[in-house]
């Protein structure tokens, strides 16, 4: 392949980027000068700075690209525009870049989100047929994405992989929920019964090849999961067991979690920043069932998943410590 990766320094880009240079293909990495690239220096990659707001950078970055792996976007906003711009304006100048200078793009593949496809009523796996129903400003841009992408199928091969809580070497997720267990505090989130669909990262980057190299994906939409659901404490257990603390927790309710995200959100509506907690995502965790059939892609193109929870999480708790043993090291030097 010769392939751009937008969004290359993100959890998902980054072992997505890690996996191509493994597999010998050419890569090309749209960056901002404020990406944080250093995990992808010593990597045989291109940096093209710009960011999607930027149709002249687009231009130069899909140049003689044949695979397009589009995976940039934010996940907060400060309100609904700004979602907006950054997830459906940039995915139209993406397209229309791809669609101005990149006549041998063989494949488009749009990392989307079970965001835009919404949460199931009833805890019943929902399937890529089922009418997409976003409960969220987040949810409803990825959709809109979505759309942007499948307008332009007959003339660009794309494919749309939505993702779920995506677990593994590199989580935002564990990292937080580690930093909250250092300090003895375990969040009550949700019930016993299963609630959320998972999908290890390193699982997700060979779905995401496979739908580049296979061609009955094509104007295909699929769902990635480890095939199973699980039910969020049952999450918050193999992390506190892999990482070593089974006594001496503190359980924080829902109303401590919720006062937590009111002044998260607060202290970022003042800064004019993204709040990296909101009730929204509180409420979302305890009453909806965010659960997908991911049966479709294992049909249509072989992918099998390697990794469940407890794998991912092992995966991830490893990463952490040697990346605070790294951290101490280089500290004790300076």
């Amino acid at each position: 392949m010769r392939a751009l990766v937008t969004g290359a320094s993100g959890f998902i880009g980054r072992r997505l980027v890690m996996e191509l240079a493994r597999r010998g293909h050419k890569i090309a990495c749209l960056v901002r000068p404020t990406s944080k690239t250093a995990p992808l220096r010593d990597l045989p990659v291109e940096f093209v700075l710009g960011d999607l707001g930027d149709t002249a950078a687009l231009v130069h970055a899909v140049k003689s690209r044949d695979h397009i792996f589009h995976l940039a976007g934010v996940i907060q906003a400060v309100d609904g525009p700004a979602f907006e711009t950054a997830n459906v304006l940039g995915t139209r100048n993406l397209v229309n870049a791809c669609l101005r200078a990149a006549p041998g793009v063989k494949r488009f593949v749009f990392v989307s989100s079970i965001a835009a496809a919404g949460p199931s009523p009833d805890g019943k796996a929902l399937t890529e047929d089922d009418e997409p129903s976003p409960v969220s400003a987040y949810g409803r841009s990825k959709l809109a994405a979505e759309h942007v992408i499948l307008a332009a199928k007959d003339k660009l091969p794309v494919t749309i992989v939505r993702p779920p809580n995506v677990l593994g070497p590199g989580s935002q997720e564990i990292e937080r929920a580690l930093g909250l267990l250092r300090k003895r505090l375990v969040p009550a989130l949700g019930d016993e019964r299963p609630r959320t669909s998972l999908v290890d990262v390193d699982d997700l980057v060979e779905a995401l090849l496979l739908a580049a190299e296979n061609p009955r994906s094509v104007g295909q939409t699929y769902f990635v999961t480890d095939g199973r659901a699980y039910a969020w404490p049952e999450i918050t257990a193999a992390v506190t067991e892999e990482f070593g603390i089974k006594r001496f927790t503190v359980t924080v309710p829902f109303a401590a979690q919720m006062l937590a995200a009111w002044l998260a959100e607060t202290g970022a509506r003042l800064g004019r920043k993204p709040p990296l907690l909101t009730r929204e995502i509180v409420r979302a965790a305890r009453d909806h069932f965010w659960i997908y059939d991911g049966s479709k892609i294992e049909r249509e193109l072989g992918f099998h998943p390697r990794y469940g929870l407890r794998e991912s999480v092992r995966r991830a708790v490893e990463e952490s410590r040697l990346g605070r043993r790294g951290c101490a090291g280089r500290k004790k030097e300076a």
